[in-house]
Formats: structure tokens, sequence, C-alpha cells
């Protein structure tokens, strides 16, 4: 049985609400659901919510403006395609809503379920396109984690985020021990399949709210939001005594494994800035190298030692 799409209708005219409710059941395809918000307030709550696959929004709401709706909801993050609905055909309104962020723009006098149901398609079809593109603008395409690029947007917000509301933070820098080595030995291959592994244990076991990106190479930054150095570091050992008890089984006759050197400095206490921040995680990263490996090291200097290589 075919999932059902949600949509979200934002219309303060009730009649208009019924009318479309009409359109929507004499869909070819679906099967959709068409949920109501009655004014701007409602409907921008509901369309932030994420809940929805696509949103009908009327061009006036009373008399507010659809189009600051979705402009507002645009600059809090919703990527929900948007079809802008108007009794005006006109190239001024048709160029304010893609401004503005609509996938596209009806009128409302013309409407046929058929037209209805293409623009829905069509706004779908583009998100999904969308989406697939922001996943390889964001993604190490190897690892499937966050790339640098990315990386470095989260951490320029996290470090504003952070002086505005004084609260804590943390960033982890991980290198894998001996991966020169691994290549070396085993070909680079089997060097990717560590890399797969390393980057799925740490994504898989860091909280939601925090992030894990590909740096470069052989090595992971992790962003740990509302987090005090010394968790971190806690942090950073527990992930490393999981990674023990898990080596990377490249196939039945090659196990691999693999242990980690880290470096941990937090927010504005071991910093002034976010660039500041990734060098003194950069530099505790490297002591804990220099020091032996398979440990991890605070900008405060202190070191706590997983095992012995």
């Amino acid at each position: 049985m075919a999932k059902v799409r949600k949509l979200l209708l934002i219309d303060d005219d009730r009649v208009q609400q019924r009318l479309m409710q009409q359109l929507v059941k004499n869909f070819r395809s679906g099967p959709f659901e068409l949920d109501g918000a009655f004014s701007y307030e409602d409907g921008l709550g509901k369309l932030k919510s994420g809940k929805y696959a696509a949103c009908l929004l009327d061009y006036r709401l009373g008399d507010r403006d659809g189009l600051a709706l979705l402009r507002e909801a645009r600059i809090d993050g919703c990527e929900t395609p948007v079809i802008v609905l108007t009794a005006d055909d006109s190239e001024e309104v048709d160029i304010a809503a893609m401004e503005a962020g609509a996938a596209d723009y009806l009128v409302k006098g013309g409407l046929t379920p058929r037209l209805l149901e293409r623009a829905l398609r069509y706004a779908l079809k583009l998100d999904e396109t969308l989406a697939q593109l922001r996943e390889l603008a964001q993604r190490d395409e190897l690892t499937k984690v966050l790339n640098r690029r990315e990386f470095q947007r989260i951490l320029d917000e996290e470090w504003d985020r952070s002086v505005r509301f004084k609260r804590p933070f943390s960033l982890v820098m991980v290198d894998i021990d001996h991966f020169k080595r691994i290549n070396d030995t085993h070909g680079h291959q089997t060097g990717d399949e560590v890399l797969r592994h390393v980057a799925s244990l740490l994504a898989g076991q860091v909280r939601n709210v925090d992030r894990v990106a590909r740096y470069g190479g052989e090595e992971f930054a992790i962003i740990m939001v509302e987090t005090e150095r010394k968790n971190a570091v806690d942090g950073v050992k527990r992930l490393a005594l999981l990674l023990a008890e898990a080596p990377c089984i490249v196939n039945r006759e090659l196990t691999i494994e693999v242990t980690l050197s880290a470096g941990v400095a937090s927010g504005q206490a071991d910093a002034n800035s976010a660039i500041e921040l990734v060098a003194a995680a950069d530099r505790a990263l490297y002591a804990a190298k220099k020091a032996g490996r398979n440990r991890v090291v605070g900008a405060d200097g202190t070191m706590i030692a997983f095992k012995q290589d």
C-alpha cells in the first residue's frame, strides 16, 4: 500500500480550503492527505514542522503577505517545496514567488485536479533532486559524513552561537593511527574500508546534535555542542574503546584492528576564534601522536592513553 503523503494548505478562506480538498480527492495518483492552516502564525508553525511533503500557500492571508511567510520559513531552514496560489496572473507575482523560494505558482481561477497534481509532482521531483544535490555538496563521497566545507560552515555557526549565548562546545580532531601502514600493506581499497568503518562508528555513536566530518585524508573532526572539554575527552575515550571492540572486518580472511589519536579543544576556553579553535585541537592531536598515539589529549594538557599499541 502506497504511503500517504501529507500536504499543507495555508489559506484563510474556508471556501478555498473546501475547494482544494475536493481537487486533491480527485487526483489520479496518490494517496495525498490535505491539512489546513487558516492563519499566518498557524501556517508558519506547521510549515516549519517538516511534517509535510509539500505546501500550497495563498498569496494573500488577510492583511498579511504569504510570500513574507515563505521567506521567514526559508530563513529558518525550512526546505519543504511550496506552491503559491494567487488570483493574480502576472509576471510580477511569478517573479516575486520564485525569488521568495517557491517551487511554482498557480492561478486559482484556472485550477483543475490534473493541473494541481502535475504541479505537485514537479515540485516533489524538484525537491528530491535538490536534496540529492545538497547531499553531494555537504557529504564526503567515500565516508558519507560531512565534508570539510560543510564542517567549516557549521563550526562558524556554532562559534557564533557560543559567543552570543555564552554556551560551551568542543571540537575534536581525530586521526586514524598508522593509516599509511594499512594502505601500504593491504592496498588503498582496504584503506577505504577502514575509513568507512571509522566514519560509521563515529557518526553512529555521537549524539544527534553533534556533527562528524571528514577533515582530510584519515583525519576526522567532531563538533560536540553544549560540551565542556572534560566531557568531550571522556566522550572520545568511549568512542575509542568501542572501536577497539569493533575492528574493521574487510573480508573473511582479513580483520584490521584500528586505533585513534585525538585532540580536544573547547570553545572560548582555548581559542578566540573558530580558526584558533581548529589550531588548538590540531596541536593537541599532534601531542597525542607524538606521545605514542592511541590516546586523547586536551588543549589544557590532559592526556588519557587508551591502551598500549
